[in-house]
């Protein structure tokens, strides 16, 4: 990474810095998408695909099958387009060897999920020019950026910090 740019502290990232990944990337190469619909992949690749996103699931034990009508590949290799993003449901030390495979397929942004977390991961990543987000799902920040939070009732007026009259 040259010199003249900040270094990200993965600990709290800017609101622009997200939504500038959000605006940015319009394919994501989903890594451990799962067709279980009590998944949270599930949940984060159905509302990605309804908010407009290209969803392309990774999965090599789905390969060749369907998740929300888009089919499955084996890895990040066999993917017929690039991804901008590679978005990794997978734990922390799988995350390096994905990680890895997003340097060598061009994706911009690796983003890790919540409990997700591999430093130096991380740092093989940003050293190649891509932007890393860890510990964090493009679902809940998007929602939370554009203001339309609803999972569970949350801005859906159902609850509310208002007192009610009795």
């Amino acid at each position: 990474m040259p010199a003249s740019r900040s270094a990200i502290v993965h600990d709290r990232y800017d609101d622009a810095y997200l939504r500038r990944i959000l605006r940015e990337c319009k394919t994501i190469a989903m890594v451990g998408a799962s067709a279980n619909w009590n998944r949270p992949s599930y949940f984060a690749m159905k509302y990605l695909l309804d908010r407009g996103y290209k969803v392309m699931p990774v999965n090599p034990a789905a390969a060749g099958q369907e998740i929300l009508g888009q089919k499955v590949y084996g890895a990040l290799d066999e993917l017929p387009q690039k991804a901008d993003m590679v978005d990794i449901f997978r734990n922390s030390e799988a995350a390096g060897p994905i990680t890895d495979a997003a340097i060598a397929h061009g994706a911009k942004v690796v983003w890790m999920q919540l409990g997700v977390r591999n430093d130096a991961a991380a740092a093989r990543a940003e050293a190649a020019g891509l932007k890393v987000v860890m510990n964090r799902c493009p679902k809940i920040e998007h929602s939370r950026l554009s203001g339309t939070i609803e999972w569970h009732g949350i801005a859906s007026g159902v609850i509310s910090s208002r007192r009610r009259a009795l």
